[in-house]
């Protein structure tokens, strides 16, 4: 099963190692330690935490702040749906859902499962931004 440190969790969550080390203190993600003493945090455990997060039902440290610079996010593979000709892949980039549809020959290619580090790289010709309210 694929396993992240604390340094490596807090860069797919977009915080900090001191704010994973309190979330895994406080019981609030699971983790245990290798043979020198680190702490692993299992992927599938990770990704369920960040899908959890996301959906506005994790933990949250007052002043965090998830950025996204660019186009190319890199995350967690939080599902994966195959059939016999697609697949769909989610990836959890910081608090940003990235959806990707692509050949499931591709996904398997990849290797892309649950708890798989990933980068969403966005290429677009069209944008469109929306606002709650006319400004």
């Amino acid at each position: 099963m694929t396993t992240f440190r604390i340094s490596e969790a807090a860069a797919l969550l977009g915080v900090s190692a001191d704010t994973v080390r309190r979330w895994v203190d406080g019981g609030r993600l699971p983790a245990s330690r290798d043979e020198h003493g680190h702490r692993l945090v299992p992927g599938a455990e990770l990704a369920a935490f960040v899908r959890d997060q996301a959906r506005g039902g994790g933990p949250s440290d007052h002043g965090e702040r998830f950025s996204s610079a660019r186009n190319r996010m890199r995350g967690i593979v939080t599902d994966v749906v195959r059939d016999g000709v697609m697949a769909q892949v989610e990836i959890q980039a910081g608090p940003f859902r990235v959806v990707s549809l692509m050949s499931r020959e591709a996904a398997d290619d990849l290797g892309l499962r649950v708890g798989v580090v990933a980068e969403a790289v966005v290429k677009s010709t069209n944008v469109v931004v929306e606002v709650s309210e006319p400004g």
